[in-house]
């Protein structure tokens, strides 16, 4: 409550000064909101100056102390607390405002000099180019100026890389980095960099300098576990399979364990780079994965890699982790690796198919079935397009509702559907042909529409398949009629599908129409391989728990039925000449 007096404003700005410091270094979170301290010991100085500025802002502020207060013993004070205040700045993000300050901080010579030999990066130059005050023995700091503008150039440095990263100048991005990599920091905070190195390197179609830079990260930091979940996604890019399951496994084994109690790697700083960089794109870049999500890549890759076995284990240690609360253990904001719950279940019977074990794959799927049940409406009406209106449109927030609903419902829908497919693909390979077709019939009574919305291609793709699965189990049982129908049918939903194509020609041959039998089969030749590849690639990419049926409905006796076709023909041709 005293009056500010100028004889004393020099103890009293290196008070506030170290108490600052000392407040951010108790509460070691990253340091957010306005400095009010700071500003409450500009209007000090000016008040002891004779002078105000109640009225302006921040910013304003400081180039009105600076430009106006010229009192020699006030100029390290004041220096040392612009410094503090661009900390606060940085960790705001408020760059511009932090470029500003230093110019004002630095002689006009100094700021030039600087930007003529490091004009690549204004705030860089700027900073560098400030001359920290001296220290008066009899006013102690709790940490220097010295070590504050190095830890300022780090952040400043890492923080622009971030910006630059998220705005797409790879290049720019990797320079700035680079720049603090070679700053002033702790391990943990050089980690973090080095893991942004190499996604900017990864960014940069660059993978083995990702690399690299990911393993440096971890040589410095093995605590820096998201660094270990890009080198996963590194080799995932690469093809290396084997380096990949690998790096899964340590990431999985790592999170399995308590982390040592991390002690401070800076224990005599304050002011620290961990407390001024805190932005959301580094927060996406460092997010730690939980174990269960990195247990369903293992199972998904073993999966799509043929690892039949390994994806089987990973899955029901998957399936096992549900009963410990997983919803309650992962993000739900769209940042979690895992699909849908239900897609997961179909995805570990399909492996449990693979690997032979049939019926505890009919098992897993009636568990998608029993509890999807009931989400789906009696009457689903399908539209071509399920596209929102404008939110601007009065309903519009009611209609997007319904949609919502509609989509959850047409999903609910897919996965009932895709667990039928399942089991009867399952019973077909337990030899049981009738009840194959019971759960194939599940299927096959679905709308066909055009210019398809994902959810209804993918029940469209259901469709296909139970209608061909049904059909080779009519072929078993010997009754080749209802077999041709179901072929005829699974090739008005994809016309001219190879397998279709040959099972449809194997039912007319049983069926001893050979001569139409003959006619398609030439058909389907003259069909350039083009254009059935192009009929393959079609449409969205198939969901992975659909591959293994896809893989099932394949024909299997190709070679044998072309032959026969080929001496029918040539038996025919001789007729013909004679």
């Amino acid at each position: 409550g005293l009056p500010a007096a100028l004889p004393a404003l020099p103890l009293e700005l290196t008070v506030l000064y170290n108490s600052l410091l000392f407040t951010v270094g108790a509460s070691d979170s990253a340091i957010k909101g306005e400095a009010e301290g700071i500003r409450q010991g500009l209007l000090r100085v000016l008040e002891a100056c004779g002078a105000c500025g109640q009225d302006l802002g921040t910013e304003e502020l400081w180039e009105k102390v600076l430009r106006e207060v010229s009192v020699e013993e006030l100029q390290a004070p004041l220096h040392r607390l612009g410094a503090l205040q661009a900390a606060w700045w940085l960790a705001a993000s408020q760059l511009g405002s932090v470029a500003g300050l230093f110019q004002l901080l630095s002689p006009a010579e100094d700021s030039g000099r600087a930007h003529c030999s490091e004009g690549w990066n204004k705030l860089l130059s700027v900073i560098k180019a400030w001359r920290v005050p001296p220290e008066g023995a009899s006013l102690p700091l709790v940490q220097s100026a010295k070590d504050l503008k190095e830890i300022l150039c780090t952040a400043a440095a890492f923080l622009q890389g971030l910006q630059e990263l998220k705005a797409g100048n790879f290049p720019t991005a990797l320079s700035l980095l680079q720049e603090a990599a070679g700053g002033f920091c702790s391990k943990k905070i050089l980690a973090q960099i080095y893991t942004c190195l190499g996604c900017c390197a990864q960014q940069m179609g660059k993978p083995q300098t990702a690399l690299q830079h990911l393993k440096r990260a971890l040589q410095v930091d093995f605590q820096c576990l998201p660094a270990l979940s890009h080198v996963a996604a590194v080799y995932h890019e690469l093809g290396e399979t084997d380096a990949e399951l690998q790096a899964l496994t340590l990431l999985y084994e790592a999170l399995g364990k308590n982390p040592p109690a991390a002690a401070s790697s800076s224990p005599y700083f304050l002011m620290r780079t961990e407390l001024l960089v805190h932005t959301p794109v580094l927060t996406s870049l460092l997010r730690h994965h939980h174990p269960s999500e990195v247990k369903y890549l293992l199972a998904q890759r073993c999966l799509q890699d043929g690892r039949v076995a390994d994806a089987v284990e990973h899955y029901l240690d998957f399936l096992s982790l549900l009963q410990e609360g997983l919803q309650q253990q992962v993000p739900l904001d769209g940042s979690s690796a895992l699909p849908r719950i239900p897609e997961v279940f179909l995805e570990a019977a399909s492996a449990l198919e693979q690997a032979g074990r049939h019926q505890d794959a009919i098992t897993v799927c009636e568990e998608v079935i029993s509890r999807t049940t009931d989400l789906i409406p009696r009457v689903l009406w399908v539209e071509e397009r399920l596209e929102p209106p404008e939110s601007s449109l009065p309903g519009a927030e009611l209609v997007g509702g319904l949609l919502s609903q509609k989509k959850e419902s047409l999903c609910c829908l897919a996965w009932r559907t895709a667990g039928y497919l399942h089991q009867g693909w399952a019973w077909a390979k337990l030899g049981e042909s009738k009840e194959a077709i019971t759960q194939f019939s599940r299927c096959v009574c679905l709308p066909v529409t055009e210019d398809l919305q994902p959810e209804v291609e993918v029940l469209q793709k259901i469709r296909f398949l139970s209608l061909v699965g049904r059909g080779t189990q009519f072929l078993e049982l010997g009754k080749h009629r209802e077999a041709l129908l179901d072929f005829q049918h699974s090739l008005q939903i994809s016309p001219g599908d190879p397998a279709a194509a040959s099972y449809l020609v194997q039912a007319l041959w049983k069926l001893n129409r050979k001569q139409e039998a003959a006619a398609q089969w030439q058909k389907f030749c003259q069909s350039s391989p083009g254009e059935d590849g192009q009929q393959q690639g079609q449409g969205r990419p198939l969901p992975l728990y659909l591959v293994s049926c896809l893989e099932q409905a394949r024909f299997p006796h190709s070679e044998p039925l072309a032959r026969s076709i080929q001496d029918y023909l040539g038996a025919a041709a001789q007729d013909t000449s004679s």
